[in-house]
């Protein structure tokens, strides 16, 4: 039967006819994420072939998967060559498919990097215009740079330099472009450059100096060891404004762990991502009540190897976590101000289910926590993302990182922080929780928050609110110290 090359299907994208109209494409992945194929069928015959497919004991990372098209302005060819992602060296590559057969598959780029990005296609002079990171030894595994390659994988040349990560937008005739680059301590650099990567001149420096005069200081870089000994795993740390070296400070973990990407920011954009912005819990404004704030992404988060990124596979209860924790110890050793027996973390939506996890399955470390708008257990949030992760059929790996099944593990101080007209993750996720946690006599708080949505998630809604009860949650449980008293107040 034609439909046994796609059974069961996840998703199939909509039909693209080839320019010479001899068939139509599609792609097909499998229910369960571990099957992903480009399918054409003949036109004449209705017959179905696969031009090019990926399987994974694991998962095929949809979210890194590119294609496109080589067109070459003939119509009876502009079909017969693809430029695609795959991981099957075990990083994120291009390959060039022959699709005039559907078995000529060759690899374009290789090495201990990830491509993030086709950026362009040049048909005529046979070469790609890429993003990648993780290219450039010894340097931070995280920046985005840009390179050019010819389709035969020669003749790799970088389109950018600096040690900062990069966006370019080039002219359309391609004959100028503009390099902007920042890291968290470099503000934003732009350079016009020609086409052949010729200077022209600088075209803004962004000027930091107030901000500078109101106090800021960049955040610290610091990279450890993960859990195999030999993984370097980045973050951050963002010190109070006011901090004093001979103080003993507790500790706060930005966390979200999401597996469809890495979170600590690696751009000039003080201080990343959930951490910022006028209505955003701050990591700054977080360290200025008196703590270390820090971010990291740990193993089972993206673009580094298909190793790192495998630990996540039926294990989303894992979080990074051993990573995280050694990270953590790693910065005590480093700093007598990092106090490690005083460690607090906090997360919405996936950061909300780790910050769940931390407390239940690594409660022995983590001492409070602040949980937003969480999808607590993998079975009852939405497939897209769930079962890229965790796989199908559902099988025991489900209840295993389940935070419902999980809730009579509870250590430590808990609050739960839920809009009640969330719209991503179903606020039943976190009555489930709540139901468990009850049954099992535990001991916690739980905020929900009226007309809210998946913004709770980042303390948004009403202005303010939920980003003030994280605050004083932190300020009582984890520094011991007093909250003013709301209610005696004035409006």
């Amino acid at each position: 039967m034609p439909f046994d090359l796609f059974p069961n299907p996840y998703r199939m994208s909509d039909l693209e006819w080839r320019t010479d109209g001899a068939g139509v494409r599609f792609e097909y992945t499998e229910r369960g994420h571990q099957r992903h194929a480009l399918i054409e069928v003949d036109a004449a015959t209705g017959k179905p072939r696969i031009l090019v497919e990926e399987r994974f004991p694991t998962f095929v990372n949809l979210f890194r998967h590119l294609r496109q098209n080589v067109e070459n302005g003939d119509a009876s060819a502009s079909n017969d060559e693809i430029v695609w992602s795959s991981e099957r060296d075990g990083w994120n590559h291009l390959y060039l498919v022959d699709a005039r057969t559907g078995g000529g598959i060759k690899q374009i780029t290789r090495g201990s990097f990830v491509v993030r990005e086709i950026v362009a296609v040049d048909a005529q002079k046979r070469q790609i215009d890429f993003v990648a990171n993780g290219m450039e030894p010894g340097k931070d595994p995280y920046f985005q740079h840009y390179y050019r390659i010819d389709f035969d994988g020669s003749n790799l040349r970088a389109i950018t330099t600096a040690d900062a990560s990069h966006v370019v937008r080039f002219s359309a005739d391609k004959a100028f472009y503009v390099d902007t680059y920042s890291r968290v301590d470099l503000p934003p650099v732009a350079v016009l450059h020609k086409g052949d990567g010729t200077v022209v001149g600088p075209v803004e420096t962004a000027d930091i100096s107030k901000l500078q005069a109101a106090g800021f200081k960049p955040p610290e870089i610091l990279v450890a060891k993960g859990r195999d000994g030999a993984t370097d795993i980045w973050g951050m740390i963002v010190r109070p404004r006011d901090f004093d070296p001979n103080r003993r400070y507790p500790v706060i973990e930005n966390i979200y762990a999401g597996p469809h990407d890495s979170f600590v920011t690696k751009t000039f954009s003080p201080f990343g991502f959930h951490s910022g912005g006028d209505k955003l819990i701050g990591m700054q404004a977080l360290a200025d009540l008196g703590f270390i704030v820090v971010q990291m992404d740990g193993m089972g988060t993206s673009n580094r190897s298909k190793a790192f990124h495998d630990v996540t596979w039926k294990n989303l209860a894992d979080s990074g976590f051993p990573d995280r924790i050694l990270w953590h110890r790693a910065a005590a050793a480093k700093d007598p101000w990092y106090d490690i027996s005083r460690v607090g973390i906090y997360g919405g939506s996936a950061g909300g289910q780790s910050t769940l996890s931390a407390l239940l399955f690594f409660g022995d470390f983590y001492k409070v926590g602040v949980a937003f708008a969480g999808c607590f257990d993998n079975r009852m949030d939405k497939i897209s993302w769930n079962e890229q992760w965790m796989g199908w059929p559902v099988d025991e790996s489900y209840a295993k990182s389940s935070g419902v099944d999980n809730a009579w593990r509870l250590k430590g101080k808990l609050l739960l922080i839920n809009g009640e007209q969330d719209s991503n993750v179903d606020p039943a996720s976190t009555m489930q929780v709540v139901n468990a946690l009850i049954k099992a006599n535990k001991e916690f708080e739980l905020l929900l928050i009226p007309n809210g949505s998946h913004g709770t998630a980042r303390g948004a809604e009403p202005v303010d609110y939920g980003a003030r009860r994280l605050y004083d949650f932190f300020v009582r449980h984890l520094a011991g110290q007093p909250t003013p008293d709301w209610n005696a107040l004035e409006r």
